[in-house]
């Protein structure tokens, strides 16, 4: 198969874009892949990233972003956007205030729930259960269907083979 930009070399790079629920395929060579991906990271910052996911529009709320700065190594909120990385760990308390509503958005909840060690999920067929039925809703929430009905059919076979040990 061709490149789709230059018609000369043989398309090594498949990318899908979806915009707008519509999806676009091209299939480039190599060349025109980091030509691409030059053009991409011009148009792309980490910034641009992040003011996106919070909403942040209103002059007001700019202007009260910009005047935080880390009270341990001196870090300013806008450094953070430009950069991607905090300073240190008492960043986090600093910008808890903005970095909250930017977790919730990413990661669906801004509380840390982790896993159950195996060796302990081993012992405790309640909490096994538990932490299944959580991450099933988890899936729900997020439409990965196939992944949900593969934790409906886990729980479904763990609580049989509970009630079949119990009797």
């Amino acid at each position: 198969m061709l490149c789709d930009i230059c018609h000369k070399n043989i398309a090594t790079v498949h990318l899908t874009e979806i915009v707008n629920e519509k999806i676009a395929e091209m299939h480039i060579c190599q060349p025109c892949a980091k030509t691409k991906t030059d053009e991409i990271k011009e148009q792309l910052n980490i910034s641009d990233f992040l003011g996106g996911l919070t909403g942040i529009g209103q002059t007001k709320e700019k202007q009260e972003e910009i005047s935080l700065k880390c009270s341990s190594c001196g870090l300013t909120y806008g450094d953070f956007k430009k950069k991607g990385r905090f300073g240190c760990g008492q960043c986090y308390t600093s910008f808890k205030a903005v970095l909250l509503p930017l977790l919730k958005k990413i990661h669906g909840s801004t509380r840390h729930v982790g896993k159950t060690p195996l060796k302990r999920v081993i012992g405790k067929p309640a909490e096994k259960i538990s932490d299944l039925k959580t991450r099933l809703a988890r899936a729900i929430q997020m439409e990965e269907y196939e992944e949900a009905a593969q934790l409906r059919d886990e729980i479904k076979n763990f609580e049989n083979k509970n009630s079949s040990q119990a009797h």
